[in-house]
């Protein structure tokens, strides 16, 4: 008996201990991590803002497969939310407000626990990658939460690891996103022609984007000092591409003839009505190559014959309102003989 005596006496100095320990801790809690994600900020922002996406890169989706996703009415945007079901309860997630490509703040609250908040911040670097900070924070906790997080290895434990691989993950499903592609052979039509500013010059595989860039740039601010309106989307015409170096002339259309100056190093071109296979690419222009090809062994398996008209690519999606390369139009005509 008086063992027993002794047994429970400990148990209660345990138990104290235990309330006491769990008394003096924290009353609030933050977890953050960041990474470093090889995809535009728009293209993150994008894929985070809408709940259908977050199963693909979900890391407790991943360690216990048999959760239960449900997606709400709503799911992208302010209002939009999706919860879950897994062996130690519901959980849901809701966003509350965002500032677009930049940053976004929800609210999750899993079983009874307190409501917590959950906040991402994008943030743009020159070379084209996004830093991504991922955050969950909690204040004025409950005694009950805190025991069952002190037994669970505290929050930093819980969560932590959760967050490095939910990113990693994010940034495997952005990288396959971006890279899809698809090439089409449209067939024989009719293009119409007309008159179009451009800018010669010769490039490789290395600076082609940059030369592009530049001569693009350079009939735009012509344009703007000129009053000059743009009538269609940038096109490049190959004048050679027999070699490693091709020589391009990248242009803008324009409805009319204008008067160029003779010190200028802009041209005004005119492209007659055609006939030519025309060829879509959906996707990065780094798969214009293949597009290319495709469109050469159509011609040469249905005995087409390209005329002395120079092929062209007409680039019919602003990559500033697509943020996603794998959205980007391009479409190839070669000239063919009636």
């Amino acid at each position: 008996m008086k063992a027993l005596k002794y047994i429970l006496l400990l148990l209660l100095v345990l138990v104290i201990g235990f309330s006491i320990y769990i008394a003096v801790q924290p009353n609030s809690f933050e977890v953050t991590r960041t990474k470093t994600i090889n995809a535009p900020q728009a293209v993150i922002y994008n894929n985070i803002i809408d709940f259908k996406n977050w199963e693909s890169w979900n890391s407790w989706v991943e360690e216990n497969p048999e959760t239960k996703i449900m997606l709400s009415e709503q799911t992208k945007g302010i209002g939009g939310s999706y919860s879950w079901e897994d062996e130690d309860g519901v959980g849901t997630m809701k966003t509350l407000a965002t500032t677009p490509n930049s940053s976004i703040t929800q609210e999750m609250q899993f079983a009874e626990f307190p409501k917590n908040d959950v906040t991402w911040d994008l943030k743009p670097n020159d070379d084209g990658t996004t830093e991504v900070t991922w955050t969950i924070s909690g204040k004025d906790l409950p005694f009950g939460f805190k025991a069952f997080s002190a037994v669970m290895g505290g929050m930093e434990k819980q969560i932590g690891p959760h967050y490095e691989r939910g990113l990693t993950m994010l940034d495997s499903v952005l990288q396959e996103d971006m890279s899809r592609y698809n090439i089409k052979i449209n067939g024989i039509t009719e293009y119409g022609g007309g008159f179009y500013l451009y800018k010669t010059t010769n490039a490789n595989s290395q600076n082609i984007s940059a030369k592009m860039g530049q001569n693009f740039g350079a009939i735009m601010q012509f344009m703007s000092q000129n009053g000059t309106k743009q009538s269609g989307m940038p096109l490049t015409v190959y004048n050679d591409m027999s070699s490693a170096d091709v020589i391009m002339s990248n242009g803008i259309p324009v409805n009319e003839r204008i008067d160029i100056p003779a010190d200028s190093d802009i041209a005004i071109g005119f492209m007659p009505k055609m006939k030519a296979l025309k060829t879509t690419l959906t996707g990065n222009y780094t798969n214009l190559t293949q597009a290319w090809e495709a469109a050469n062994k159509y011609l040469a398996d249905n005995n087409l014959e390209q005329t002395d008209q120079k092929p062209f690519e007409i680039y019919t999606t602003d990559p500033g309102n697509y943020p996603n390369p794998a959205e980007w139009l391009t479409e190839i005509y070669i000239p063919i003989k009636k």
